[in-house]
C-alpha cells in the first residue's frame, strides 16, 4: 500500500512542531546549553560517551552526518584535546574514536544541563500529563524510525506508586473496551480491585509492579492475599495474581510472562503455597502466559458479565 503524499497543511504543522520543539530544548543557541559546543558537537560527545569504541565510518551512518563534514568536527575536537584516536585491535586500517579524561571532564556539565533542563519542561506538568508527552514521543519516534533491526528499549519494573492504580483502572477500562467489547461495568470493576487493593495493601505480602519503557508505563500485575469471596477472609498461604495488562506496543517482549515470573518470585519469597487466578477463556494471549508458567486449570463456568457471554475460568500454580 503506497503511502499518501502529504499536503501542504500537515507539511506545516510538522515543520511548527520542529521550530517549537527546537525552541524549548535550546538547540537554536550558539552554545548550546550555554557550553562551548554547538549542537552537533555536542551530539558527538554523547556518543563516544555512551560507547566503548566507535569508528567515524559508523557515526556518520548512524547519524547522517556527511563525512567530510563529520571529518572537520572531529579534527576541531581533537585539537582541544577532548577525543582521542586509536587503531582497532581487530583491523588496523580503522580508527576508533574515544573521549579522552578532558573530554570526559567537559561532556559532564553538559550531561547534567541537558538533564536538568528536561526536568524543568516535565515539572511543569502533572503526572498524567508527562505520561501522555512521553507515550506521544515514544509514538512519534516509532513511526519516523527508519532503523532496522535495532533492539526495542528495555522495559524496567518498579514498584507502584501514587497515581499508578489510577493509570492501572483508566487503562483496563479503555483497552478491554477497545479490543473486547467490555462495557463501563469492567472499569468499575477494577476500580473496586484498585481500591481495596490500596485500603488493604500489606506490603509485607502483597506488591504491585508497572512496567516502564523510556519513562512510559505499558504494563502491571498485582500479588495479593487471596480472600473469601463471600466473608472476605484472607485464605491461608495463598496468593492471587490480578491486573495483568501488557500495552500494546509493548507486546511481542517477554513483558507478560516477566511480570507474571515476579510474582512466582514473590510468593516464593513470602512463603505462600499456591498462587490462583481468574480470567475469561476469551482471553487467549492471558490464558497463553498462564499456561506456559505453569498454571493449570481448575475450573470453569459460563456467565454474563460486561455485556457479553463468557466463560470464566480459575487457574492455579502449586509451589513446591
Amino acid at each position: 500500500m503506497t503511502a499518501p503524499t502529504p499536503d501542504d497543511a500537515r507539511i506545516d504543522a510538522a515543520r511548527r512542531f520542529a521550530r517549537f520543539y527546537t525552541r524549548h530544548i535550546g538547540a537554536l543557541h550558539e552554545g548550546l546549553l550555554d557550553s562551548p559546543f554547538t549542537l552537533t558537537e555536542s551530539r558527538l560527545l554523547w556518543e563516544l560517551a555512551h560507547r566503548e569504541h566507535c569508528s567515524a565510518a559508523t557515526l556518520a551512518r548512524e547519524l547522517d552526518l556527511d563525512a567530510g563534514y563529520l571529518s572537520r568536527l572531529l579534527r576541531g575536537l581533537k585539537e582541544r584535546g577532548l577525543v582521542r584516536s586509536t587503531r582497532s585491535a581487530q583491523d588496523a586500517r580503522i580508527a576508533e574514536l574515544s573521549l579522552s579524561a578532558a573530554g570526559r571532564r567537559a561532556f559532564a556539565p553538559l550531561e547534567q544541563r541537558s538533564r536538568t533542563k528536561m526536568q524543568a519542561l516535565l515539572a511543569r506538568l502533572d503526572d498524567g500529563q508527562q505520561q501522555q508527552v512521553l507515550r506521544s514521543m515514544a509514538q512519534i519516534e516509532r513511526a519516523l524510525d527508519d532503523s532496522e533491526g535495532r533492539a526495542p528499549p528495555a522495559c524496567v519494573l518498579r514498584a507502584h506508586r501514587p497515581g499508578d492504580i489510577g493509570w492501572i483502572i483508566a487503562r483496563h477500562g479503555a483497552l478491554y473496551a477497545q479490543e473486547y467489547g467490555y462495557d463501563s461495568r469492567f472499569e468499575a470493576m477494577v476500580a473496586r480491585i484498585g481500591a481495596d487493593f490500596l485500603e488493604r495493601f500489606d506490603p509485607a505480602r502483597e506488591a504491585c509492579w508497572i512496567a516502564e519503557r523510556n519513562g512510559v508505563n505499558v504494563g502491571c500485575v498485582a500479588l495479593v492475599q487471596a480472600r473469601d469471596d463471600t466473608s472476605g477472609a484472607v485464605i491461608e498461604a495463598t496468593a492471587q495474581l490480578r491486573l495483568l495488562l501488557v500495552e500494546p506496543a509493548a507486546r511481542g517482549l517477554g513483558l507478560g510472562e516477566r511480570l507474571t515470573a515476579e510474582c512466582e518470585r514473590f510468593a516464593r519469597d513470602k512463603g505462600y503455597r499456591r498462587i490462583v487466578l481468574w480470567t475469561n477463556a476469551s482471553l487467549a494471549a492471558a490464558r497463553g502466559i498462564y499456561r506456559k508458567a505453569g498454571y493449570r486449570l481448575t475450573g470453569s463456568e459460563s456467565h454474563r458479565s460486561f455485556g457479553l457471554d463468557q466463560v470464566g475460568e480459575t487457574w492455579e500454580m502449586t509451589l513446591a
